[in-house]
């Protein structure tokens, strides 16, 4: 095809999967399925790939995130977007509406009653129908530009149905399910989980990676017009099915209401349908709905004088703390949790409370038998409100947090900048399973068949507690297992062997030491050479290495003062594991002449003469540095077949990609 033919054809693509996306993401009314639309994408990735010159900002390849900002631009609105005034009962309410009705001189007023999302203002600006900025509220004058961030959300349209010039604001917030495996993610890495989702969605908001915002799942709902453009709407009402037709995800849950009747009954309704809402929502906002009267009515200094916002209180219920458990995650990390007396709230039985940390109940003064006031954050996370201590019983004392693991008895640790308690024991019951699936992986020990069912068998039947203990493990042991005959017992003997006399990289990695990845666990090794003279090493000698930061160095000279480790490495020699760097040394710019040398080089697509370890390795002992992600850094880009985005990306930012057989001729040189 020529290049016409080409731009027609990804037009053609780019529509239907724009079509697909609004009907998805805007209107909840797939009609394709994932499949389809994940085979018309992929076509589309393949031609922008060969062709990209014909990349357009608005294609939806463009939305997966990838530049890494600096920082964030003032950005000064053009119309200030001003708060709401507040009421919180159903007088104020009255009081409201007659002042309205006074300022007016009318009996009467339609008002248009809606959902009010608890998220983040944005605005949102159009040019000739493309999408062209994006901005917070920030104190209502000046904002932060966060366009980039923005093109990540799939229910902001990147191009409207319409050419045309305006500006529209709304809410960008997390939905409830997004948020519950944000925290979850969290939570399992030791970091401090959001409180709700409005927090999640300003944090997520602001990353200045903008790979994270586009994994965690925003969306939004416009509200207002800041700048009509040729838009003819004459109310709110208007106006929000106006947005709808251009593209815009507009809530539907909106009302007209002509009386304090009605918007007390709309308000009750949606305060019972709160919680099975897949958002969260922390009121109703009330606006005179003809236009005309808005302007009539004007604004104070701070907020329109035609609109305000009925806040829900928060339903908090009165429970006791019968017991705080502490629970250990497979990276070590204590939670602590409230048990408490069931109690109703928020539409379900609740009985347990994450506490978080320790900083939490030393910040509440949590006690064992405490009278609490309980709520679900974000109408989802059962939370802590406060002590009620005047309920307090008499003798409480303050609750001490364990200095020692529950499960293993080991001393616990709270690394530099963690809030968490950890307990970096090996030998910890309680992590070990896990330890072991990760030991076994591919990555690491790459123990061939053993997978999670294998090693959750030999964890409950007590033929294995520790990674050491997996090298005297005979083949008579495996025939314990249910559904393994004598083949596979050989089988799975021969790769723990096999294992044996792997790099010591590998062992360092598989060990999962906080922060230490297989990249980290290379440089570590390349520099060191055996595991016992990296044991022996300070802080400052790991840091003297080039890219090992702080962060690592703590964690690594932290791990090797546990007696538990030593022990550990000790049985793992004397069952003839290695312990040694068995890989080519670390190449320095002096010693080596490859022009891979102190390259930054990528690996994408399908290779066909090389596993991918295999050839990162290689390049490696050249002096290149193996990355995962394109940026403005990389030198080289390795493209086998199937290459994607990160081709496209490279294309985009004209470096150098070479294919397998250019590669493969390069590296004959190099002998």
């Amino acid at each position: 095809m020529d290049n016409a033919e080409v731009k027609k054809e990804l037009i053609q693509i780019k529509e239907t999967l724009k079509a697909w996306a609004h009907e998805y993401y805007v209107l909840d009314q797939p009609t394709a399925s994932d499949y389809d639309y994940d085979k018309l994408y992929r076509q589309l990735e393949e031609l922008e790939g060969q062709h990209p010159e014909l990349i357009t900002p608005d294609s939806p390849t463009q939305r997966v995130g990838g530049k890494i900002l600096t920082g964030f631009e003032k950005v000064t609105h053009n119309v200030p977007m001003m708060s709401l005034s507040d009421v919180f009962s159903r007088s104020e309410l009255e009081a409201f509406d007659a002042r309205v009705k006074k300022a007016l001189g009318v009996e009467t007023v339609a008002y248009c009653c809606e959902l009010k999302i608890d998220g983040l203002a944005i605005t949102l600006k159009y040019q000739d129908g493309l999408f062209v900025q994006g901005a917070t509220r920030g104190d209502g004058v000046v904002g932060e530009n966060i366009t980039e961030n923005l093109r990540t959300v799939q229910a902001i349209p990147m191009r409207l149905a319409q050419a045309i010039n305006l500006e529209v604001r709304g809410e960008c917030y997390m939905p409830k399910k997004s948020f519950l495996a944000l925290n979850e993610r969290r939570e399992q890495e030791g970091q401090d989980v959001f409180a709700n989702p409005r927090n999640a969605a300003a944090g997520s908001l602001r990353q200045l990676d903008t790979r994270v915002t586009a994994q965690r799942n925003l969306s939004t709902f416009l509200y207002t017009v800041a700048d009509f453009g040729p838009l003819k709407a004459m109310s709110q009402s208007a106006a929000l099915a106006e947005l709808s037709t251009v593209g815009f995800r507009v809530n539907p849950e909106y009302r007209l209401c002509h009386s304090v009747a009605e918007i007390w009954q709309y308000i009750e309704e949606y305060h019972a349908k709160r919680t099975s809402l897949p958002y969260e929502i922390d009121g109703i906002v009330i606006k005179v709905d003809d236009f005309a009267q808005q302007n009539q009515l004007g604004f104070t200094v701070k907020a329109p004088r035609f609109a305000t916002a009925y806040k829900f209180p928060p339903e908090e219920v009165e429970t006791v703390i019968e017991e705080i458990e502490w629970t250990i995650g497979r990276t070590g990390v204590l939670t602590p949790t409230a048990v408490m007396t069931p109690v109703r709230v928020a539409g379900s039985t609740v009985s347990r409370a994450s506490l978080h940390n320790g900083d939490f109940i030393a910040e509440k003064d949590l006690r064992i038998g405490d009278h609490v006031l309980i709520y679900k954050a974000g109408d989802i996370i059962p939370e802590v409100a406060k002590v009620l201590l005047a309920k307090r019983p008499a003798g409480s004392v303050p609750f001490v947090l364990p200095t020692h693991c529950p499960v293993c008895h080991s001393e616990l640790v709270h690394l530099e900048e963690e809030v968490a308690l950890r307990c970096i024991n090996p030998m910890c019951e309680a992590q070990l399973l896990e330890g072991l699936n990760h030991f076994v992986s591919r990555n690491a020990m790459n123990i061939d068949g053993l997978g999670p069912k294998i090693m959750q068998q030999l964890f409950a039947k007590g033929l294995v507690k520790d990674v050491a203990e997996l090298y005297r493990l005979q083949e008579a042991d495996f025939l314990q297992l249910d559904k393994v005959k004598e083949k596979s017992a050989e089988n799975f003997y021969r790769a723990i062997q096999a294992s044996k006399s792997n790099s010591a990289e590998r062992l360092l990695f598989g060990l999962g030491i906080r922060h230490v990845g297989a990249k980290a666990a290379k440089i570590l090794m390349s520099h060191f050479g055996t595991i016992a003279a990296l044991a022996q090493a300070t802080k400052e000698d790991i840091v003297a290495i080039d890219s090992m930061g702080e962060i690592i160095a703590d964690s690594v000279t932290t791990y090797f003062k546990n007696q538990e480790v030593h022990q550990l490495l000790a049985e793992l020699q004397a069952a003839a594991v290695n312990l040694n760097y068995l890989g080519a040394p670390a190449v320095s710019p002096t010693e080596s002449t490859s022009e891979f040398n102190g390259k930054t080089v990528v690996l994408t697509g399908k290779l066909v003469h090389y596993t991918r370890d295999e050839l990162k390795a290689r390049l490696e002992s050249l002096g290149a540095n193996v990355t995962g992600s394109v940026s403005k850094k990389t030198d080289i880009v390795i493209a086998g077949t199937d290459a994607g985005s990160k081709l496209i990306k490279a294309q985009s930012l004209n470096i150098p990609v070479m294919d397998e057989e250019q590669l493969q001729s390069k590296l004959m040189e190099e002998q």
